[in-house]
């Protein structure tokens, strides 16, 4: 089964990684609709990413390694169902009988359907609290860790841990099924699953700690989750903004990242975005209507990323209308990362002290955020209060931990000195 018998742990362990990565939400999907339980596919998966680590580094990394992680999770939820049947604790949801004695092969991944948008749409299901849905989904569907998680929702690691634990055992005990909800189902939960997906972006494009900057497989799943979505409701305005929104961000992810390092909007090769892309989110941000909430959060942020677009160089910047853009965003949200947004834009149309004018009043709501103090070092800098950069530029450092990001905000600071 191995097409490789490198010993070393290195090799093994990059091969895990790469695979959690690429096929965790695949994986759990699909065995959550073959086997109707998310409690035992949930842990089967995590003990199948175990035993790889233990016996990969030693045996070689198999030919196909989803495949083998689906094939020893399958096996593990039957042998546990059969221990239910058994005790007689309950009665197995899955019928056991000689179809179920061997997992089906699995040659590919592809080869398999794919389930994500369905549990997807399980973890944004009503009977689930609000404040957990789009959680639950960046966990199971993707894999971000519940720090990760915690950290883009504000909230302490052991409160969002609670929250996670809490809707699993809702949709076991509940018996949620994991299907497709159609017609009038399917639109209840659509801005609730375009949360979810915009968050998962989010993940991929900030990851707060560690040695990436982005993880643009990440953000791409993200990506290909909204058009599998666009694809089963291609009329609904939000899911075409979204879509829009998410291609245009997405397409610059070529020139963000310079020999390892942060490279600013201002710095980025344009030549490097992707330009037939961009042309696919303009036309469909200029499909979307002006509405109300969540829509016309993701209209005007699509048409922010309009706006980047269409500057050939970074001078060419309508940065008032970009202004008058985020000022509309905070007048529906009342963000504070909107308003932190808003001030870079205000800076670029009027002056950095203009920006930093917009800043006073967030530091409360944004405590644990290095990027308030990153941007007001960035402005008092070019303000010309070299004091206020150099204690800004420190507290943004304390505040980080993302290693690129920390080496961009040392490379600013030693420039004061």
């Amino acid at each position: 089964m191995t097409s490789k018998s490198d010993p070393s742990s290195t090799w093994a362990d990059q091969a895990i990684a790469e695979t959690y990565r690429a096929d965790w939400g695949r994986l759990l999907s699909l065995l959550v609709a073959r086997t109707r339980r998310l409690d035992l596919a949930e842990d089967a998966l995590g003990e199948a990413f175990a035993r790889a680590s233990a016996q990969w580094s030693t045996a070689g990394v198999p030919a196909n390694p989803g495949g083998w992680l689906y094939t020893t999770a399958f096996r593990l939820v039957l042998g546990g169902l059969r221990a239910e049947a058994i005790g007689g604790r309950k009665a197995p949801l899955l019928a056991i009988g000689s179809g179920w004695a061997q997992p089906p092969s699995v040659d590919h991944l592809d080869d398999l359907d794919d389930e994500r948008l369905a549990l997807v749409l399980l973890c944004c299901h009503p009977a689930l609290a609000p404040e957990a849905r789009s959680a639950l989904a960046l966990r199971l569907v993707i894999g971000t860790t519940t720090e990760e998680i915690a950290r883009l929702f504000l909230v302490s690691r052991a409160t969002m841990a609670a929250r996670i634990t809490r809707a699993k055992k809702k949709i076991v005990t509940a018996g949620i099924p994991l299907s497709s909800p159609v017609d009038d189902e399917l639109r209840a939960r659509l801005v609730d699953v375009c949360r979810t997906i915009y968050l998962a972006f989010t993940a991929g494009y900030a990851p707060g700690q560690g040695p990436d900057l982005l993880r643009a497989d990440l953000a791409g799943e993200a990506v290909e989750l909204v058009a599998v979505l666009h694809r089963l409701a291609p009329e609904a305005p939000e899911v075409r903004a979204l879509y829009g929104l998410l291609v245009l961000q997405h397409a610059r992810r070529d020139a963000r990242v310079r020999h390892g390092q942060l490279v600013t909007l201002a710095e980025q090769d344009r030549s490097l975005w992707h330009r037939e892309e961009q042309r696919v989110g303009m036309e469909l941000v200029a499909t979307v209507p002006s509405g109300q909430g969540y829509l016309e959060e993701l209209r005007l942020q699509g048409l922010i990323a309009v706006e980047h677009v269409r500057a050939l160089t970074a001078d060419d910047t309508d940065w008032g209308e970009i202004s008058a853009l985020y000022a509309q965003l905070e007048t529906l949200t009342g963000s504070a990362v909107v308003r932190l947004n808003r001030a870079v834009a205000v800076a670029e149309a009027e002056g950095a002290q203009a920006g930093l004018a917009l800043l006073h009043g967030l530091d409360e709501v944004l405590a644990n955020s290095h990027r308030l103090p990153a941007v007001r070092a960035d402005l008092a800098r070019r303000a010309g209060n070299i004091d206020l950069a150099r204690t800004s530029y420190q507290l943004a450092l304390d505040l980080c931990g993302n290693e690129v990001e920390r080496d961009y905000l040392t490379r600013r600071l030693d420039t004061l000195s």
